[in-house]
């Protein structure tokens, strides 16, 4: 392993031995990553993978055994170093059968770690999920995923539902790709965003002289899209006019361009995507009824991500490093408050807020770490009325809840054990307050 590739975790709260490993291990070329809680360290982990990870036990906010044992089948076989006092070697044992590789008792040197890194030469972390590849971990994204994995066989209409900015398009995408046209071109149609008396030029192309000012033919999106994919988003928006003529092609696979007398056939697939209630369209009389059977052959929804947690480290550290990126500077730690703030808020904007909020908090925060004012500065600037004593009970309750679900992957049984209480009472709270299981 090459000394730049080198890397480690360290999650320590005591500052005397946390402070000389770091100069030990930075001045050896080793990156390191300081944690000094169990937040910090679960924060770290969701956001770096390194080639070594090396945690205290016993640390102020809880325990790092719960944190490691929580995390082992999310790090992907990274090597792991347990630090005990001497009481604790009965919680190292335990981690070393659940599949940590070592630990050290206190106090030892950095040069120990050093010796571990250098046998774990042959060990690198897995490179990072590619663009569009983030945000899937989450059970109702996994689900999706093997749905459409099962779709990109055969060349059913799909329509996908889902709130803006749940990712859509990412849906269609993911679609195409892992569809035999993948090599084909992917064309996607904002309908929302094309007036009405262009739309028919923009999708199926004009000849020249067709209307003023048309001086050359145009070859539309869905001749561009060729045998790949065309993607219609927001196609409850279309008109009347436009509903009839996309319905025409979807029937006969084929269309004129604008002005045109060839008849050209229609290659591509269809994906269709909606924010809105189609269904409810149809019986207010706003969206065909046959369209709307013809676009849903197969019907797939993009769940929100406030009913993802499991998505928001991934997608929060996939921007971070694309803004980094985009604006050659150094990738900003996110601190655990603002993971946590980022758990606790109920994301009407989708992953597109998320993405915007990281954006302009890497833009304006003043310092090296992300905190909840530079990802929510209207909190700071628009103070809120103070609740009750209930509300404000109820509230933190609430957000405590969150946390604990989003950090056991929201699996009832764990989230209840890091709560210690039972199961059946975690479920009458959440009842009580309003959150879904």
């Amino acid at each position: 392993m090459s000394a730049p590739s080198r890397s480690v975790v360290l999650i320590e709260d005591d500052e005397v031995l946390g402070d000389a490993l770091v100069q030990r291990l930075t001045l050896e070329g080793v990156a390191t990553h300081w944690a000094r809680s169990l937040r910090e360290g679960e924060a770290l982990l969701r956001r770096h993978r390194p080639n070594l990870i090396v945690s205290d036990i016993r640390l102020p906010d809880g325990s790092g055994e719960a944190l490691l044992m929580r995390l082992m089948p999310e790090l992907g076989g990274t090597p792991i170093i347990v630090i005990t006092a001497h009481g604790d070697v009965a919680q190292a044992v335990r981690l070393l059968r659940a599949g940590a590789d070592d630990y050290v008792e206190k106090p030892f040197s950095a040069q120990l770690l050093l010796d571990k890194l250098a046998a774990l030469s042959d060990w690198a972390p897995p490179a990072p999920p590619p663009t569009g590849e983030a945000g899937w971990r989450s059970p109702a994204m996994q689900r999706l995923r093997r749905h459409l994995l099962k779709l990109g066989q055969v060349d059913s209409t799909l329509l996908l539902a889902g709130e803006s900015g749940a990712g859509k398009e990412v849906a269609a995408r993911h679609l195409h790709e892992a569809s035999r046209r993948a090599d084909k071109p992917f064309v996607a149609v904002n309908c929302a965003a094309i007036p009405e008396d262009l739309l028919e030029s923009q999708v199926f192309g004009h000849e020249r002289g067709a209307f003023t000012g048309a001086l050359t033919r145009q070859v539309g999106l869905a001749e561009q899209a060729g045998q790949g994919t065309l993607f219609l988003d927001e196609v409850a928006e279309l008109g009347a006019a436009p509903q009839a003529k996309l319905l025409r092609l979807l029937q006969e696979r084929c269309f004129t361009r604008l002005g045109g007398r060839e008849t050209l056939p229609l290659g591509a697939r269809l994906v269709a995507a909606s924010n809105a209630d189609l269904r409810a369209r149809v019986e207010d009389g706003r969206f065909r009824e046959d369209l709307f059977f013809r676009l849903a052959v197969v019907e797939l929804t993009v769940p929100p991500l406030r009913e993802r947690p499991e998505d928001l480290g991934e997608l929060a550290a996939h921007f971070l490093t694309h803004f980094a990126r985009s604006f050659d500077r150094s990738e900003p730690q996110l601190s655990a408050e603002g993971f946590d703030a980022l758990l606790t808020h109920p994301w009407p904007g989708n992953v597109r807020e998320l993405r915007n909020r990281i954006e302009r908090a890497m833009v304006l925060a003043e310092g090296p770490r992300l905190e909840p004012a530079d990802l929510f500065p209207e909190r700071r600037a628009m103070p809120e009325a103070p609740l009750s004593l209930a509300a404000a009970r109820d509230a933190a309750e609430r957000a405590h809840i969150r946390r604990a679900l989003a950090r056991s992957g929201n699996r009832l049984g764990d989230a209840a054990q890091l709560l210690a209480i039972s199961r059946t009472t975690l479920w009458e709270r959440m009842k009580r307050l309003g959150l879904k299981s």
